[in-house]
C-alpha cells in the first residue's frame, strides 16, 4: 500500500515536473519572440528617423533652388515637425491607438514628399544638381528601407501573435496578460502604400 502511495506521489511529481518544464519552456519561447518583435520595431523607428533626418536638407536644397510656391515646402516642414514631435512610440506595437498615430503621421510625411517631388518635376536645373540627386538617392533608398523593416516587423509580430494565441501557450500568455499584448500590424491604404517617388530622369 505503503509502495502505490509512493509510485503515485512520484507521477504527480513527474507530471508536476513535466508542466513546470513546459510552462517555463513556453513562457521563455514568448519572451524570446516578443524581444524580437520589439527589436524589429526599433528597426522600423531607426528607418523612419533617417527620413526626417533627410527631409531638413531636402526642403532646405529645393528652397534654395526652387522659386516655386512657398506652402508646398513649408507644408513639407510642418509635417515633419509633427511627425518628429510624437511622443516616444514605445509601446506603439501594443497598443491599436497609438499605432495608428504614429502610421499616420509617418504616412502623412509620405504624401507632403510625393507633393513635393511632383512639384519639382517643373525645375530641371534643380534635378540636374549633385546635391539633389544625392538627397534623392538617399530618400529613395530609405524609403526602400522602410518598406523592408515594416515586412519584418509584420513577419515578427505574426511569429509572436500565433505563438500568442496557439493552446496551450495561450494559458501562459493569459496568466502574464500584462507581459504579452497582441502585436499589431503595419496596414496599407492605397496612399500609405506607395512610396514617394524620388526617381528622376535629369
Amino acid at each position: 500500500m505503503a509502495s502505490r502511495s509512493k509510485r503515485t506521489a512520484l507521477v504527480v511529481l513527474l507530471i508536476v515536473v513535466l508542466c513546470g518544464s513546459y510552462g517555463i519552456g513556453t513562457y521563455n519561447s514568448l519572451i524570446r519572440l516578443d524581444q524580437a518583435a520589439q527589436s524589429q520595431w526599433a528597426q522600423v523607428e531607426n528607418a523612419y528617423q533617417r527620413r526626417l533626418d533627410l527631409v531638413p536638407n531636402l526642403v532646405a536644397t529645393v528652397k534654395g533652388a526652387a522659386a516655386f510656391e512657398k506652402s508646398t515646402y513649408t507644408a513639407v516642414a510642418a509635417v515633419r515637425a509633427g511627425a518628429g514631435q510624437l511622443p516616444p512610440s514605445t509601446g506603439a506595437q501594443n497598443d491599436p491607438a497609438k499605432f495608428a498615430a504614429y502610421q499616420k503621421s509617418q504616412d502623412n510625411l509620405s504624401s507632403a514628399l510625393s507633393r513635393l517631388m511632383v512639384v519639382v518635376e517643373a525645375y530641371p536645373d534643380l534635378k540636374a544638381t549633385e546635391n539633389f540627386r544625392d538627397l534623392q538617392a538617399q530618400l529613395e533608398g530609405t524609403e526602400n528601407r522602410i518598406t523592408v523593416e515594416r515586412m519584418r516587423f509584420n513577419e515578427a509580430a505574426q511569429g509572436f501573435n500565433a505563438k500568442r494565441d496557439s493552446f496551450p501557450s495561450s494559458i501562459i500568455a493569459g496568466l502574464s496578460a500584462t507581459r504579452f499584448h497582441e502585436k499589431v500590424y503595419f496596414q496599407a491604404d492605397a496612399q500609405a502604400a506607395t512610396a514617394p517617388k524620388v526617381t528622376f530622369q535629369p
